[in-house]
């Protein structure tokens, strides 16, 4: 099992690249790390957070693609009907754009820390943007 952890500000987590179920999307990610953008609060998802990435391409399609994730099940959206972008819930989430309903690819879940994520949604959707890193995790 592969890990990714994840920055924001002072906080830390740690995510389970879900290898089996988004083959191609964990294994373009794992190629981009360690990863850097900014992370906004939704406009229409409800809570969450994300990262715009403007016209960037991974090179992959859909693939374990979901409008409702869970908290902490982290998806790809690899562009198309809206811009790229990286989903991060942290409670109710269905990912809309303006153009409506969208599937993003589930292929990270934060499994430590998920209970601190709530508290930096709160924060950064009345602060505003965080820089976000995403990093290979290697056990000590």
């Amino acid at each position: 099992m592969s890990y990714v952890k994840i920055t924001i500000g002072n906080e830390q987590w740690l995510a389970k690249l879900e290898e089996e179920k988004a083959p191609v999307t964990c294994k373009a990610f794992q190629s981009l790390l360690p990863y850097r953008a900014k992370v906004i609060h939704v406009r229409w998802s409800g809570e969450g957070l994300w990262a715009p990435l403007g016209d960037f391409n991974l090179g992959i399609d859909f693939e374990n693609h979901t409008t409702y994730p869970s908290k902490g099940e982290i998806l790809f959206y690899p562009g198309k009907y809206s811009e790229t972008e990286i989903l991060i819930p942290y409670g109710s989430c269905m990912f809309v754009s303006r153009v409506g309903p969208l599937a993003g690819n589930h292929f990270l879940t934060i499994e430590k820390g998920l209970d601190r994520l709530e508290k930096l949604g709160g924060e950064i959707l009345w602060n505003g943007a965080q820089d976000i890193l995403f990093e290979t995790y290697v056990e000590a």
